[in-house]
């Protein structure tokens, strides 16, 4: 059986040597192609291979009749209508791992022409200045670097700085003491790695947790001489303030590669001669072009021939029997793991997850999928998703279980997530009421009725008179109107908690206030 495959964006011969030594592939490549005549064409193919220029709609797939397979030689897809491709059962597949290596080796090479002052003492020389005074170093060996977020291209830095004899501390929510003990590398929370490192890097994706997450108070932790390096994502950093704390020479140095608008040009930032950048180019390599491509064409080949891809971006496509019985559920069970996500602190170890009822009768794997989807996506973002998300459980070491019983506890159906951390365990229970949708029906030990959806506060307190509305009144004052109200308790005048549906989103100042109010001992905030 012959397949055809259309690359519409430039890719390399190397990158696509895959796909020649196939046997079976009829290649087509057509660079120019406009949007419309895209449509027309793609109802002959099999498979579409393109970088970011193509953009792949919602109206291109619905005429793609044959397609089964997008290859998009990159880690975005942001020019791939995921949704339509998962409707129409064609699977979507990228290279996440084809630029590690060049995004490491960038970062290094910003972290040295940063310590020595390369770029500006090649400026002086071209100015024609002997000047040697200025441009006094500092050594790497013996420094301290902290690295934000150790996922593939941050445990590469490590590695390399470990090399140049630096000490590394990290923070990652993912990092325990035994993996960053094994690395040679010290764990620490973002506090400890601000306050104890000569440089930083950041390599986080870019979420609402971590926009600006090196701001004015993160500035205010360092040391002074800090010096700052970002080939991740802009925006991590917050340029304006970064721009305040280089005057004040609280940073004496910064490297950028990436900024929260680009092109970036005309920024006060790029007028600070201690300020070195590049324009995005941490995947720009000959290598990374060609593995991105090659990575790409291999799943392709491997899927087209019906093999298991390795870089799925979507789910693929599942029979509809199957279907039916699991997928009223699928939001019910994200909801579950963004719940667990705010509520259990420490580093995930463990995730077990109870099928009760009727449920335990279907094969409740997508299902799993999409609870560890959104226990991991806080800190993942949208690089996760229902197919990827065990790979990504198994490649942080965390133990996943499944559990079937046909007993509910009173319920047709019952969903219970229980989640260990380095911190302890801590579980939520779920199901789909008959006429209601979906509810949150236990807590830990305590039993609740919330549906879960919008903005809810989870607040553990002392049971005594005033409590409840001493929160009250602080939500008042802020008008945040309160939806709906749980409260439970284990014994008279022991812990009980709240829980809250509000309309607004909760700010964390507001929650540190309810923290302070008396006999209340913890307050999270849960957007769902």
């Amino acid at each position: 059986m012959t397949f055809n495959i259309l690359i519409s964006d430039p890719l390399s011969e190397d990158g696509i040597f895959p796909l020649r030594q196939a046997e079976g592939l009829n290649i087509v490549i057509e660079t120019d192609s406009s949007p419309e005549q895209l449509a027309e064409k793609i109802k002959d193919y099999d498979a579409l291979l393109v970088r970011s220029q193509t953009q792949v709609t919602r109206e291109i797939i619905e005429k793609a009749s044959k397609l089964k397979i997008i290859g998009r030689a990159g880690v975005g897809v942001d020019n791939i209508d995921l949704d339509a491709a998962t409707e129409h059962g064609i699977i979507v597949v990228n290279a996440p791992d084809g630029n590690t290596n060049s995004a490491a080796e960038h970062t290094m090479a910003m972290l040295m022409a940063l310590a020595r002052k390369i770029p500006q003492a090649f400026n002086s020389l071209k100015n024609k200045q002997w000047d040697r005074k200025s441009f006094i170093g500092v050594e790497l060996k013996n420094k301290t670097l902290g690295v934000v977020g150790l996922g593939r291209i941050g445990a590469e830095v490590a590695a390399r700085a470990k090399g140049q004899r630096m000490n590394v501390i990290a923070y990652d929510p993912f990092l325990t003491e035994e993996k960053a003990k094994k690395m040679g590398i010290s764990a620490g929370s973002v506090e400890d790695v601000l306050k104890a490192a000569d440089f930083i890097t950041v390599h986080t994706p870019l979420l609402k947790e971590t926009k600006h997450m090196i701001n004015k108070e993160a500035f205010e932790l360092m040391k002074d001489g800090v010096q700052i390096i970002n080939c991740a994502r802009g925006g991590i950093i917050d340029e304006d303030a970064l721009y305040d704390a280089i005057v004040s020479k609280k940073v004496a140095g910064a490297a950028l590669d990436v900024f929260e608008t680009e092109p970036f040009v005309g920024h006060k930032l790029l007028t600070l001669p201690e300020v070195i950048a590049t324009p995005h180019l941490g995947a720009s390599t000959i290598e990374a072009q060609e593995s991105v491509a090659i990575d790409v064409s291999r799943d392709v080949v491997t899927f087209l021939n019906g093999g298991a891809v390795s870089n799925p971006v979507n789910l693929p496509s599942v029979s509809k029997e199957a279907l039916a019985k699991v997928e009223p559920f699928f939001n019910l069970v994200e909801k579950l793991g963004v719940f667990l996500s705010r509520l259990a602190e420490g580093v995930i170890e463990e995730v077990n997850i109870y099928y009760s009822g009727q449920l335990a009768e279907s094969d409740v794997r997508p299902l799993t999928r999409n609870t560890l989807k959104g226990l991991l996506k806080r800190n993942l973002g949208t690089h996760v998703n229902d197919v990827n998300a065990k790979y990504l459980a198994d490649r942080f070491g965390i133990k996943v279980n499944e559990h079937k019983t046909s007993t509910a506890k009173g319920f047709s159906n019952l969903v219970t997530v229980e989640v260990s951390t380095t911190n302890g365990v801590r579980r939520v229970a779920g199901t789909l009421l008959n006429g209601l949708g979906a509810r949150i029906v236990k807590v830990d030990d305590n039993l609740v009725d919330v549906t879960p959806e919008g903005h809810l506060l989870f607040i553990k307190h002392k049971d005594q008179p005033g409590a409840i509305g001493r929160v009250g009144t602080l939500l008042a004052i802020e008008n945040i109107n309160i939806a709906t109200m749980q409260v439970g308790r284990s014994t008279v005048g022991g812990n009980a908690i709240m829980m809250l549906s509000v309309d607004n989103h909760v700010e964390q100042v507001n929650v540190d206030r309810m923290k302070e109010l008396e006999d209340i001992y913890d307050v999270i905030a849960i957007d769902l």
